[in-house]
């Protein structure tokens, strides 16, 4: 077959296989057309999830009829003024948008310049079937039916309306969040889907569009590394969720799915959240245009950058810079967990019976008196009371302390601590646990962990591969404090320990570093992996549930949880500190 060249109808079916995907590819065009037209408020009407009707409605610039005939033919943009494609700055550049949508749906193209009249241009599967003035205020106006009617082996692909609906309100978003300053809304069958008005701050456009609980669960980021900038906003280690649809990447104000970059935010919050939660970040790079490639990928969602390593580590600083100055902060407590507290209802006093039900005629029984508080009958016991402890001192005063003063233990594992507004309570293993893990990364960080000698050292039996694993990490282990020698071919002889564990099983913590090193072995560079270690010897040497704790104890573990980075959650990324607020008791006891 001899080599021939493909008709222009052909042509833009074939570009729109790689532009237009699904209806949220072909929203996603005529977004970023309404942005780079300069529009404040952009309207958004769909149907059927985009597969009936797609519809932007924006009040940019607008075009005058050359302009709108050119507009629909390939490779045809205002967006490059000269031939420098690495210098560009808005989000399409292509041309390829508007002529691949048409060919595969009927497309209504209505513009009009501000002082000039409307017109409007139709184009029914790459066929122009009219063409003529039209009434329509200043902007721009797209409308997109029937997509892939006339391509039924891509309309079947398509997944059902509510997935679409889905994806297109993805796009909007995203979309949306890089640009506060334009106002964004989005009709689906008549009925109203989202709205953001124009204006607003990046952390309540985030906020708005993610979750409202980010603004109080979230610490803003602004680095600069080598003329890149990093911005946004991140949530906190114990405000994650457990896919990563809630993670919002920006090169330069372009949306992209990079894996290098989601890469980065999972080693910022490494050994800060557990390994099947995903934090929720808004992040904005600013990257000069000769440093990054926009034009690797069709629909524009992937870059490349020209050093990449730079990139992955202002990402990872930036992110830890700003999760180290929030200190001890932690999630707020849900409104779903006040929900839990209910009062308990009160069992109403049974009246006393002369005569007993179910007995014969003139059967008399005396009523069982209730317990009184003069009872004296062996069987009484009396109620539990609190344990005290003489104050030496005066208590000091709860508004010195962000996390207040201790008041108490209860079930032996959580502290209860008074604040100036409201009741804390602590995870006194989840919190020591993590300050002993700080305290190994500062000792690491000194040059290394000391160790403390075992009077007798101690033989672990292992499999083989744990043995081998661990013998290949000896010397690493070391810098942590953890001295241990091969002991024949299944065992290990340990000779010496961290000494800020203390006293704790030896045998539990390692036979856990060799399950550790087996799961990480491979897939996490040097240091994630001595992250992992560190965080598994913490976990071995810290505080245990079920431990009583007196008040001097208690006192000393909130305030060092109040300098130390990362103390509101452990090193599995749950909370280590709740608190309910002077009003939420209230609620609870319906005073308010």
């Amino acid at each position: 077959m001899s080599i021939r060249r493909l008709p222009e109808h052909l042509v833009n079916r074939i570009a729109a296989g790689e532009v237009v995907e699904r209806p949220a590819s072909a929203l996603k065009e005529l977004v970023e057309n309404a942005i780079d037209a300069g529009a404040t408020r952009i309207a958004v009407r769909l149907g059927g999830g985009g597969t009936d009707l797609v519809e932007v409605t924006d009040d940019g610039c607008g075009m005058t009829p050359p302009d709108m005939a050119l507009a629909l033919e390939r490779h045809a943009t205002s967006k490059l003024p000269d031939e420098a494609i690495e210098a560009v700055s808005t989000l399409g550049f292509r041309g390829e948008a508007l002529p691949s949508i048409a060919s595969v749906a009927r497309l209504t193209l209505e513009s009009r310049p501000r002082g000039a009249e409307g017109w409007a241009r139709v184009v029914d599967n790459g066929v122009l079937v009219s063409e003529g003035p039209a009434a329509i205020p200043p902007g721009t106006r797209v409308r997109v039916e029937a997509l892939f009617e006339r391509v039924p082996a891509r309309r079947k692909f398509l997944r059902s309306a509510r997935s679409e609906f889905a994806a297109c309100i993805d796009v909007v978003k995203r979309l949306a969040m890089a640009r506060p300053d334009i106002g964004f809304s989005v009709e689906h069958d008549g009925r109203r889907a989202f709205g953001v008005s124009a204006g607003e701050s990046l952390p309540d456009r985030v906020a708005a569009l993610t979750d409202r609980g980010l603004v109080e669960n979230g610490v803003g980021i602004d680095f600069v590394r080598e003329g890149i900038g990093l911005g946004g906003i991140a949530g906190l280690p114990t405000f994650n969720r457990g896919i990563a649809d809630h993670q919002y990447l920006f090169v330069n104000g372009r949306p992209v799915k990079d894996r290098l970059l989601i890469g980065a935010i999972r080693g910022a919050y490494a050994e800060m959240m557990p390994r099947d939660r995903h934090a929720v970040v808004a992040l904005f790079l600013d990257v000069p245009p000769d440093a990054v490639d926009v034009n690797v990928h069709p629909a524009k969602t992937e870059v490349r950058f020209r050093d990449p390593a730079l990139v992955r580590g202002l990402i990872v600083s930036g992110l830890r810079r700003a999760l180290d100055e929030a200190g001890h902060r932690s999630q707020r407590a849900p409104e779903t967990a006040m929900a839990a507290w209910q009062s308990e209802p009160i069992a109403p006093t049974p009246s006393p019976h002369l005569w007993g039900e179910g007995r014969g005629e003139g059967q008399w029984e005396a009523p069982r008196p209730a317990y009184t508080l003069n009872d004296r009958r062996p069987s009484f016991t009396p109620p539990p009371q609190a344990r005290a402890e003489p104050a030496y001192a005066p208590p000091p005063e709860t508004s010195d302390y962000p996390l207040g003063v201790a008041r108490g233990q209860v079930a032996k594992t959580y502290i209860v601590a008074e604040s100036r507004d409201g009741l804390i309570l602590v995870d006194q293993h989840a919190a020591h646990e993590r300050l002993v893990l700080e305290r190994m990364r500062k000792a690491m960080a000194s040059g290394g962990v000391a160790s403390q000698a075992l009077l007798l050292p101690e033989v672990i039996e292992l499999d083989e591969s744990a043995c081998d694993r661990l013998e290949a990490r000896a010397a690493e282990l070391s810098e942590f404090g953890l001295d241990l020698d091969r002991f024949g071919p299944r065992a290990m002889l340990v000779r010496g320990v961290p000494a800020l564990l203390g006293q704790g099983d030896v045998t539990g913590l390692v036979t856990d570093l060799a399950d550790e090193l087996a799961a990480f072995d491979e897939a996490l560079s040097l240091r994630e992996r001595l992250d992992h270690v560190a965080a598994t010897m913490a976990c071995h040497g810290s505080v245990r549930a079920g431990r009583v704790l007196s008040v001097a104890e208690m006192n000393a573990l909130l305030r060092e949880m109040e300098v130390t980075p990362h103390s509101g959650q452990c090193n599995h990324g749950r909370p280590t500190w709740v608190k309910l607020a002077h009003g939420d008791i209230e609620k609870l006891f319906g005073r308010k």
